[in-house]
């Protein structure tokens, strides 16, 4: 197949979910044909499954602009720009009439299974440029197929692939036989049987970030409704507690999410929660009644807990992008170029720099990972920086440079200096001298009378 030819296939976008539906709309805006992947039955299947979380974003910072374009002429009316939506309201509000708009260029119940060059290997150089890329896809009746694409834009996400409550990144022993009492979610606690399931119960909450403090919020709601009576959490990290640990509060520039870390700060200060630091998981062990028992790395063992909610951030799936040339990061899975803005032992601000197609691109030219996925284990993603992405990317499919070269991305701050990812040095979290600060300094050691004795800095 010629140049000619393969610039006249779709390009094809893995995962409907936010960016990839922006993606969508803005290559329709550059006049090229989007064909969209998406292994649920709905657009925004993983944003579905966490409908009850509410976001920290506001409306006016979590819909695209194309997409925006791309809705007007159906009389889609975006919903108020300070309120925030629900992850329910954002698939249903949004996403849902973007994929609706989109039409036929949008496949549910599709699986790609993997991704490659026609006729060529990952070993093989000979022409490879000049071929297209080959699609394989599964259907749910079980049907294959393969497809043809200029270039693709793999927006698939990391929800499906929740990292374990092992601290050294493998499950920890017994974690797989104690899946009944285990989940990798934020629970709905106006779920019925979820309620049930931690009302007066013991839960332990494995995690240091949003979706924890999401959790230790809901538990102590929980403990303090006429049904919950008994329910305790106890928090578990992995480094020690400091002016870090909950975010940047006040000094936040996204409220919401500070609020997030306030709320967890007074679940652990009213005694709805037990925090216990320096807590490395490396086993979970059945109790007599059946019960969880965690057990550290330094031999300590935990109280029996009823349920254990792991919260431990995710992980890209790359194994159906096996036959491609990827340049990517050896700690983050995250492309090469970007990795050094957002790799947390290392990134000392809430804020992310400018970046687009030139830190998205791989040796192999003309796919893409974005959104979500293109973070590898960082955490943090903000929608603003999967849109930004994605203009650039579509900017340079398009052959615009100048364009997707521009890049303009400014992100709230969190409010909190230090890398998040840096053990065993305290200091990092506290306030500086006042020389070269990138943020607001952060607050001074918080000492809580739940906390561990040693403890480090780390997560």
């Amino acid at each position: 197949m010629n140049a000619t030819a393969t610039e006249q296939l779709p390009v094809v976008v893995i995962g409907a979910g936010p960016a990839g539906l922006a993606a969508a709309a803005h290559l329709v805006d550059r006049g090229l044909e989007p064909l969209v992947l998406e292994a649920g039955e709905q657009a925004g299947a993983a944003v579905r499954e966490w409908a009850h979380v509410r976001l920290f974003s506001t409306w006016g910072e979590v819909t695209d602009p194309a997409a925006e374009k791309l809705l007007a002429p159906t009389g889609w009316v975006k919903p108020d720009a300070k309120t925030y939506p629900t992850g329910g309201d954002w698939a249903q509000k949004y996403l849902k009439p973007l994929a609706d708009v989109l039409g036929d260029q949008v496949r549910l119940g599709v699986t790609v299974t993997g991704v490659s060059r026609a006729g060529r290997d990952r070993i093989v150089d000979a022409d490879r440029e000049t071929q297209p890329f080959v699609v394989h896809v599964t259907y749910a009746d079980g049907r294959e197929e393969r497809l043809f694409a200029r270039a693709v834009i793999d927006a698939s996400g990391t929800w499906t692939t929740p990292s374990p409550a092992g601290a050294s990144g493998l499950p920890a022993l017994g974690e797989k036989a104690a899946a009944d009492r285990i989940t990798y979610r934020v629970p709905d606690i106006q779920d019925p049987a979820v309620r049930a399931r931690h009302a007066g119960k013991r839960t332990a909450v494995i995690g240091s970030g949003a979706s924890a403090f999401t959790a230790l919020a809901s538990l102590a709601d929980l403990a303090k409704s006429e049904d919950g009576e008994g329910t305790k959490a106890v928090w578990i990290l992995r480094r020690g507690i400091s002016g870090s640990t909950f975010g940047g509060g006040t000094a936040d520039q996204l409220p919401a999410r500070g609020a997030l870390g306030l709320a967890a700060k007074a679940a652990v200060d009213e005694g709805h929660a037990d925090a216990l630091t320096g807590f490395r998981t490396e086993a979970i062990e059945r109790a007599a009644d059946g019960r969880l028992v965690l057990v550290a790395e330094d031999g300590r063992r935990l109280d029996p807990v009823d349920e254990a909610i792991v919260l431990t951030g995710f992980r890209p799936d790359l194994s159906f992008l096996d036959e491609l040339r990827l340049g990517l990061d050896e700690r983050l899975q995250a492309p090469l170029a970007l990795a050094p803005l957002i790799d947390p032992n290392q990134h000392s601000c809430g804020t992310v720099y400018p970046h687009g197609v030139k830190e998205l691109s791989h040796p192999e030219q003309g796919v893409y990972l974005v959104g979500m996925k293109s973070y590898g284990r960082a955490p943090t993603f903000l929608a603003l920086t999967g849109y930004e992405q994605v203009r650039s990317v579509v900017a340079a499919i398009a052959g615009d440079r100048e364009s997707a070269e521009r890049v303009e991305l400014v992100l709230p701050e969190t409010g909190v200096c230090g890398g998040a990812g840096l053990f065993d040095q305290p200091q990092a979290d506290e306030a500086t001298d006042g020389g070269g600060g990138c943020c607001a300094p952060a607050p001074a050691l918080i000492q809580l009378g739940t906390a561990a004795p040693a403890p480090s800095c780390g997560s």
